[in-house]
């Protein structure tokens, strides 16, 4: 029996090659969903997580304290999504109370974990809520969850390890496409290989698996408490690769979905890339390829695509800046409000089997870990889609320091997820119920 650092090194070569076997036979609006409605099951409830690390030009995007309810003025910087008031609200007051190094950006804006939760370690990271959000949405999909990455090498600040919205049960970054073209490959370029060699090559994974499960099992009886916590690791590494195989074994030979447009050209980025993303999302949810997905947007290349010349983390510590800095950041935050604006029409205007639309079945949360420059309280919170239940057109004030967490659990709660609580949370944001 091979020696089980030989093990790890396989199991590598196959985390990394872990591609995709094959998506079901649909049609352009997804076999699962078209079967379920005809069925009269309901249609399934979608969450989307849309991140942009460096805050917001907090004097002008956040709407007056004084003026909760509905009737209140769009701020400067959501003038764009003005057509869509009434299907959006803003919450005032969420944080992340374990959060306080504003170099982490995107790190524990949907985990709520504290950095320092794991004695004797420098930094730790705990599951994000839209991971929560797979394992019970996730089952009849291709994809249990599909984590979207803009590639830049920092969303937030230059500094901090670990720069993923999404994060597994070992509290490790979920990695995902980095760019257009990655996710279009990955939701609908088709699989050429022979049905035999790939449930070959599945059989081979597996069998390799198995190996170094037994190898580090052997090797477990033998280690001291420190190298056994490693060890662990290692072990909840392999039960994940498993839980990947089944799902690859039980999609293998199954046609992709027709894409609803054509492949991306490379090299788009900023607005461009952000606009693409966001049709590759609604794709991804019309094709019933996955309920649940994050994105990590671009915040450096959106500069530059709108001709500006100031650095990302300079921007973010506008106050007291020149002209242009201020400047930069209002026209950051207008192009990210327009491009929101745009994807709310999709989801309004992409209908379901039942004659309902996406917006009706989807909550997308929009916002950051990062008011603006370092601080932490007062999150950016923007939430629209019908479904979670969640009260729209309104800017809701909850007491300041309330816990984000609070309203992830309500979230996952509305989209029919079990959960009795998350992350730091102390219950259920009630100001936020419909």
């Amino acid at each position: 029996m091979k020696p089980l650092t030989t093990r790890i090194s396989r199991r590598q070569a196959i985390q990394t090659a872990g591609a995709i076997i094959a998506l079901p036979a649909l049609e352009s609006l997804g076999f699962r969903r078209c079967a379920a409605a005809t069925a009269g099951a309901p249609v399934p409830k979608r969450l989307v997580f849309l991140g942009f690390g460096w805050g917001v030009t907090e004097d002008e995007w956040y709407p007056k304290i004084g003026e909760p309810g509905r009737d209140y003025a769009l701020p400067a910087m959501l003038e764009p999504l003005a057509p869509h008031k009434a299907d959006f609200s803003i919450v005032q007051g969420l944080w992340n109370r374990f959060t306080g190094n504003g170099h982490y950006g995107s790190t524990f804006w949907l985990t709520g974990a504290n950095e320092y939760g794991a004695p004797g370690q420098s930094f730790f990271n705990s599951v994000s809520v839209d991971q929560v959000a797979a394992r019970a949405l996730g089952t009849d999909t291709r994809f249990e969850s599909l984590a979207l990455d803009c590639g830049e090498a920092a969303n937030g600040s230059g500094h901090g390890p670990g720069l993923s919205l999404s994060w597994d049960a070992r509290g490790k970054p979920v990695g995902g496409p980095r760019n257009p073209v990655e996710a279009f490959h990955r939701l609908f370029a088709k699989d050429s290989t022979p049905l035999e060699e790939q449930k070959a090559l599945l059989k081979q994974r597996r069998s390799i698996l198995d190996n170094a499960l037994e190898n580090a099992r052997d090797l477990g009886r033998t280690l001291g408490k420190t190298d056994q916590d490693k060890l662990d690791e290692y072990l909840q590494g392999i039960r994940d690769l498993e839980t990947r195989l089944s799902r690859d074994e039980k999609w293998i030979g199954a046609e992709r979905p027709q894409p609803p447009f054509g492949e991306p050209q490379k090299g788009l980025a900023g607005q461009d890339e952000i606009k693409l993303m966001y049709d590759i999302i609604v794709a991804a949810l019309q094709t019933d390829s996955t309920r649940v997905l994050t994105y990590r947007q671009p915040v450096t290349t959106l500069l530059t695509s709108l001709g500006l010349k100031t650095e990302a983390h300079t921007m973010s510590h506008y106050h007291g800046r020149p002209g242009d800095v201020v400047e930069s950041s209002r026209k950051r935050d207008l192009a990210q409000s327009e491009l929101l604006a745009g994807l709310i029409t999709k989801l309004k205007t992409t209908k379901e089997p039942d004659g309902t639309s996406l917006f009706d079945h989807t909550t997308v949360i929009y916002g950051s870990n990062i008011r603006t420059s370092h601080s932490l309280d007062n999150c950016p919170t923007l939430i629209t889609g019908k479904g979670a239940g969640v009260k729209l057109g309104e800017n809701i004030v909850v007491p300041k320091n309330t816990p984000l967490c609070n309203a992830w659990l309500t979230l996952l709660r509305g989209s029919g997820v079990a959960a009795e609580s998350f992350g730091d949370s102390t219950g259920p944001l009630r100001e936020i119920v419909a």
